[in-house]
């Protein structure tokens, strides 16, 4: 399987989810389960189902999460300079609305767009990759082609 690229900090967030789900969720939404059980009559019981189809989310998460992170190469940005690349921030304008903005391109599973976490694998982060500051890029977007000009690269 491939290597999955991860921050330091995509690293170690997605590690404390996985401690968080397996200390703290799974023990209690057992609980929750065991609690129900002792109510009688399973089958009209929707405390139960409900539990059960959390423990569900749960299990499911901790093997998504157990995936990533054992296929995970963790790459630190400030040891990176030079054009863009994988871990670095960068703040470009929108060459017509001169609307500014910054992102940080990190891998799919630490991909979070409100907040400035652009996945590696989106159109954006593609046409930005190897550029430099003060090159153009032209986009295709879902809305139509869109330019911007590339003002700021930081690997801090």
């Amino acid at each position: 399987m491939d290597k999955i690229p991860l921050t330091r900090a995509g690293h170690t967030a997605l590690n404390e989810e996985l401690k968080k789900l397996k200390s703290v969720e799974r023990p209690a939404v057992i609980r929750a389960i065991a609690e129900a059980r002792e109510h009688g009559d399973l089958s009209e019981n929707a405390e139960y189902h409900a539990a059960r189809e959390k423990q569900s989310f749960i299990e499911g998460r901790v093997k998504e999460l157990e995936g990533i992170l054992s296929l995970a190469d963790v790459i630190d940005p400030s040891t990176l300079s030079g054009s863009i690349k994988f871990g670095a921030t960068i703040t470009i304008v929108d060459e017509d609305t001169d609307e500014e903005k910054t992102y940080q391109i990190v891998g799919e599973p630490e991909a979070d767009i409100e907040n400035g976490k652009l996945n590696l694998k989106s159109p954006l982060a593609r046409a930005l990759i190897g550029k430099d500051e003060g090159d153009s890029v032209e986009v295709r977007t879902p809305g139509g082609e869109k330019s911007y000009e590339i003002l700021n690269i930081d690997f801090s």
